[in-house]
């Protein structure tokens, strides 16, 4: 009896533990490549001055790329990079939870959601999410590291 009972303990351990060794990871450095926002589908005005908008609102978010850094127990950290050096600056720390399907920012202190997004893709080097309140609004990211 003893030993059926560690057997199935063995066998349920060695189907609990290969899947979730091929499950991936979110933890890692991950680069915004591309942003939409609501804005594009809830205007009325022409196409010439939506354009107009538009590339004013880009050239005032910069052309530095922002980095999103996941790490281990759920600490996360989002940074723009300064192009010719290895330092970031505007450095903001909080906290993630990340559940397959759903990625949310937390305060760090407190642990209130701040933001909650769908995760649309999640692969090995892209992460694409949408704003779960505003479903108009994603951001495409690339795995860096």
């Amino acid at each position: 009896m003893k030993a059926a009972i560690v057997i199935f303990i063995a066998i349920l351990l060695f189907c609990c533990v290969i899947p979730a060794s091929h499950a991936q990871s979110i933890v890692g450095k991950w680069q915004l490549v591309k942003q939409t926002s609501c804005l594009e589908e809830e205007t009325t005005l022409s196409d010439t001055t939506m354009e107009e908008v538009m590339d004013d609102m880009k050239s005032m978010s910069g052309a530095t790329p922002q980095v999103l850094i996941l790490k281990e127990k759920n600490l996360a950290e989002e940074t723009t990079k300064i192009a010719s050096r290895r330092q970031s600056y505007n450095s903001k720390a909080f906290m993630y939870r990340f559940t397959g399907d759903a990625l949310h920012f937390l305060d760090k202190k407190s642990h209130i959601i701040l933001e909650s997004f769908t995760v649309e893709k999640f692969d090995a080097d892209s992460l694409i999410i949408s704003n779960a309140a505003r479903a108009c609004e994603t951001k495409v990211f690339v795995r860096i590291k």
